[in-house]
């Protein structure tokens, strides 16, 4: 099969749906990671996101859907795809009699793509233990090297599927520069992280999928664009009935445990907003004690869609109560 050209995005998923049985796993996920940039595919426990990468190496067929892998179709096309393409899975499964170099050279051998041993070590500072026999290594060090393998030779498109799990400090910050490099290098990376801030780090593009589901997607800037900046503050009770009025969404707080409220304010202009409670405060002379303020993050983003979960799932079972009662009423005699 001839390879096809490098044009469109490298993966491209349209409809996604796969069912373990009666339980949809992965519900009408639409996906694009595009050349040259890391995509992070987030959610939390039970998302659907290791059904989709699993979709996407080709390891699964899907019930529903279209995948396109570098211009293929992976469940169809695993073999062609297997030089373009590197893999980290979250457990691998390693020959625990071979030594580190041996493992090397296997793989090597077994992905068909062209890498030097020794640089590979090297790259994630596994030299010294070369002629270590695999059962021997510690868990971070089977770890780091899992990356080695999954970026040997510098394919097209490299999935890691966390990879930093059970990795020092210093090591997470080597596989993000790892990361950097295959980057602007040309590869494509799918990420998948508990570690919010490495997502944020080193993300191009995300989604965060919940309950099977793509509940937000879309470059870095949009998706945190979506959710509100935020500045909070304690404020003195007698300026509490002055405050200024503000763009974004304030509530105050009574503070139980001394005098003051707390203020929050939720805002899209948190300069401007943060601006005029500051100058505010100034001509008040007015102290604003434990003063915060703070763009949107992923995490902010993972708990708005949690709690909205969870209204949307109350209102369901306020709904479904309500349609019960009605029924009874009706049937009633």
């Amino acid at each position: 099969m001839s390879t096809p050209p490098l044009t469109g995005p490298a993966v491209e998923v349209d409809g996604l749906c796969y069912s373990y049985g009666p339980y949809q796993a992965v519900k009408d996920v639409s996906l694009r990671a595009g050349r040259g940039k890391v995509f992070a595919l987030l959610g939390t426990n039970g998302a659907g996101k290791t059904t989709s990468l699993e979709l996407i190496q080709g390891y699964r067929r899907p019930d529903e859907g279209h995948i396109r892998v570098l211009g293929l179709d992976p469940f169809r096309d695993r073999r062609a795809l297997r030089r373009r393409t590197g893999f980290m899975l979250q457990e691998a499964g390693f020959l625990t009699e071979m030594t580190v170099r041996e493992m090397t050279r296997l793989w090597s051998s077994i992905s068909g793509r062209i890498d030097d041993v020794e640089s590979a070590l090297e790259r994630v500072d596994l030299s010294h233990r070369a002629e270590v026999r695999l059962d021997k290594l510690s868990g971070g060090e089977k770890r780091r090297l899992d990356i080695a393998l999954a970026v040997w030779g510098s394919p097209e498109l490299v999935v890691l599927d966390e990879p930093t799990t059970g990795l020092d400090p210093e090591s997470r910050r080597g596989l993000w520069s790892l990361v950097e490099e295959l980057r602007s290098n040309g590869s494509t990376i799918i990420l998948t992280t508990h570690y919010l801030e490495e997502a944020e780090t080193l993300a191009d593009d995300l989604a965060i999928m919940h309950q099977g589901r793509v509940a937000v997607a879309g470059t870095k800037r949009e998706v945190l664009a979506s959710y509100p900046a935020s500045i909070t503050a304690r404020v003195p009770d007698e300026v509490v009935h002055r405050l200024p009025a503000v763009s974004g969404n304030r509530t105050l707080k009574r503070l139980p445990e001394s005098s003051g409220h707390l203020l929050r304010i939720e805002t899209s202009a948190l300069q401007a907003d943060l601006t005029l409670l500051l100058n505010w405060a100034e001509h008040q002379q007015v102290t604003l004690t434990d003063l915060h303020a703070q763009a949107a993050t992923l995490e902010n983003l993972f708990h708005a869609i949690r709690v909205e979960d969870e209204r949307l799932s109350l209102d369901r079972r306020r709904n479904a109560d309500v349609e019960s009662r009605v029924k009874k009423d009706v049937t009633a005699p």
